[in-house]
């Protein structure tokens, strides 16, 4: 699989993790499926003009005017902005992310191959690509070379034998961020190119899925087959799967809207990353996802609950139990609960079906449906779910292991037993600040993690 990652010249927001949010979900559910799985995301560092147009400023370079920084150093500290957003919403790495500076070389020479069998001419040092070489321009996104004329997104340019011709390499002397090729010393890729010649390099001539938000679909991903089947001359990409944008408040997000809102802005009102994480996993990939802060809040509550029932369970099941969910008896409420969360997966991964299963096995639990002898199995399916889903909170809370809380406890009960009340309480506010609930039952003290 190969994922468009980020443009790294400004703080990616969250609707742009909503695609990098799909693309794990997409990784995970095939690696539930105990399918191989080799996931590359690239980096954008250079290339990507402003407003996707073929004209004007570099993204990274008018930010770095804009910062009064190097361009390279845009890229470092973006990049580590997104690799720390990325880490905070339990995304699992890919197994590379290539840079698109690091493969110029890769890039001229694809450039050179379509100079070579016609798909592509140079005007001076500039190259573009000739869409009426490739009949099949258009398939992916539906539009047709004849509608597509100067105007709109299509900048005017008399170099150019059709409007809708793309540029694979462009010359600029001013450019901050060049290199001197076989088209001259001012060069710097166009940013279509760096996607094909990136996935090439990584996975080869022929692989099953890219993905992207649905803003890419064009130009940069029509561009892309064009471009890639024509040094080819086959298929580049089994399937494209596409998100669509998460609007705010039933509207556009954008930063000149104030509402391109970071990760750092949902903590401030007291949300985690992993909420952030479990509201994207609400909605299908297919339509467009509304973020609200009232849905957020919904968010966070349902994925407390969730964990919830887990610390639950922990706190009355047999630990010991080792529990293979492919043998549990069909008929019981976890077999019922795994057979409905697999199967939305399995249809287009509707995830909230998915996680629909999952309240209802929840839901089992507080009306006493579930047996305590379905407790570990239960266990067992949150540990599969939360392998797709990624919701449950990675650390322990407070830094306490179950063992130091299980001690705490015990000393508690030793304190109380000794009429130290003090101390008793003392190791109460200790846990509580922890986030661990305490229930005095007749069995004995039962806690769990809230």
């Amino acid at each position: 699989m190969y994922h468009c990652g980020p443009t790294v010249y400004q703080r990616p927001h969250i609707g742009n993790y909503r695609a990098f949010l799909f693309a794990d979900l997409l990784r995970r559910v095939f690696e539930l499926a105990d399918l191989d799985v080799t996931q590359i995301m690239n980096l954008t560092d250079v290339g990507h003009l402003v407003d996707d147009a073929e004209e004007g400023d570099d993204k990274l370079e008018a930010q770095a005017r804009k910062e009064k920084l190097d361009p390279w150093q845009i890229v470092e500290k973006v990049s580590e902005q997104f690799f720390a957003d990325m880490e905070a919403l339990g995304v699992k790495p890919a197994h590379a992310y290539p840079r698109a500076t690091d493969h110029i070389e890769e890039m001229v020479a694809m450039v050179e191959k379509l100079i070579e069998s016609k798909h592509a001419y140079r005007v001076g040092d500039n190259v573009y690509f000739d869409v009426h070489s490739f009949p099949a321009y258009g398939q992916l996104s539906g539009n047709r070379i004849e509608d597509l004329e100067a105007g709109a997104r299509l900048e005017v340019n008399d170099e150019k034998k059709h409007p809708a011709d793309f540029a694979l390499w462009k010359s600029d002397e001013h450019h901050l961020m060049k290199w001197d090729t076989v088209f001259g010393p001012h060069g710097f890729p166009g940013w279509h190119i760096e996607c094909s010649a990136m996935a090439r390099k990584f996975l080869g001539d022929h692989f099953d899925i890219h993905t992207g938000g649905e803003d890419n679909v064009f130009p940069h991903h029509e561009c892309e087959i064009a471009q890639s089947e024509s040094v080819l001359g086959g298929p580049f990409v089994n399937l494209w799967m596409h998100t669509k944008f998460l609007q705010v408040d039933g509207g556009k997000m954008g930063k000149s809207l104030g509402n391109a809102y970071t990760l750092d802005d949902l903590e401030e009102r007291g949300f985690s990353a992993l909420d952030f994480r479990f509201l994207m996993m609400r909605g299908s990939y297919r339509n467009s996802l509304n973020f609200t802060w009232e849905a957020l809040k919904g968010a966070a509550e349902a994925r407390r609950n969730l964990n919830d029932f887990r610390s639950r369970l922990l706190g009355e099941a047999n630990a010991e139990v080792v529990v293979d969910l492919n043998t549990i008896a069909a008929g019981s409420a976890v077999a019922k609960a795994r057979a409905a969360f697999r199967n939305a997966l399995a249809d287009d991964l509707n995830t909230s079906e998915s996680l629909a299963a999952l309240f209802v096995l929840r839901n089992s639990y507080v009306h006493a449906v579930l047996k305590a002898s379905e407790y570990p199995a239960a266990l067992a399916l949150l540990a599969e779910a939360d392998s797709v889903f990624g919701f449950f909170d990675t650390m322990e809370a407070g830094g306490l292991s179950d063992q130091d809380i299980d001690q705490l406890i015990k000393e508690r009960g030793e304190a109380r037993a000794d009429k130290d009340f003090a101390r008793a309480d003392a190791i109460r506010d200790e846990l509580s600040a922890a986030n661990i609930t305490l229930e005095d039952t007749p069995e004995g003290v039962k806690w769990f993690r809230s």
